[in-house]
């Protein structure tokens, strides 16, 4: 069913194009969410990914390969976007002295925070890997194939990615020494 309506949407056909596209937006934006941590910077990278599946697509030799090949172009974009990020950024919440009110709830809010604080420390090349490999669930060959890269890349990449993630973590669970509360500006 779908390598149809890829061969139709290579034709032109907008119905087509628009079904595909409808069943992509949302996956596109939340990938493109967690590999550059800012929903208007994702959303633009989902639209360009978009933009370039229509202009694209007339030459896709094999629909089969539409799945990697649309992921690659979302990355693709997804660096493009993450060029275009300033270079500083105040961080007034990476705050590490706050301490949980209540033990239940709040401690997994606190962890999810404290993971996601860590995860966009990673270099963009290492959270596309993560994005892909766990949040998508695609095998390291698959990651490989949509990032247009060798498999052995990926899984250095994911070793370097997970190595760096437990640091920050183990660096966020440190206490903050006395008197340090200034925000922290990073490049």
């Amino acid at each position: 069913m779908e390598a149809e309506l890829i061969r139709r949407a290579q034709t032109g056909d907008q119905r087509a194009f628009d079904t595909l596209a409808s069943g992509l937006v949302t996956r596109f934006h939340a990938i493109a969410y967690r590999v550059l941590q800012d929903p208007d910077l994702a959303q633009d990278a989902a639209q360009q990914a978009l933009i370039s599946i229509w202009r694209d697509l007339p030459q896709l030799r094999d629909p089969s390969r539409f799945e990697g090949w649309s992921y690659r172009l979302l990355i693709r974009a997804c660096y493009k976007e993450a060029g275009k990020q300033r270079r500083w950024r105040l961080r007034s919440s990476d705050r590490t002295d706050i301490e949980p009110i209540t033990a239940d709830l709040t401690n997994s809010v606190v962890e999810r925070d404290r993971l996601w604080r860590s995860f966009a420390r990673l270099s963009v090349e290492h959270r596309v890997v993560v994005v892909l490999h766990h949040y998508l669930g695609q095998t390291q060959g698959q990651v490989a194939e949509a990032l247009d890269i060798p498999v052995e890349t990926v899984r250095s990449r994911l070793r370097h990615a997970m190595r760096d993630l437990r640091a920050a973590i183990d660096a966020d669970e440190r206490p903050v020494p006395v008197g340090s509360t200034s925000p922290e500006v990073t490049r």
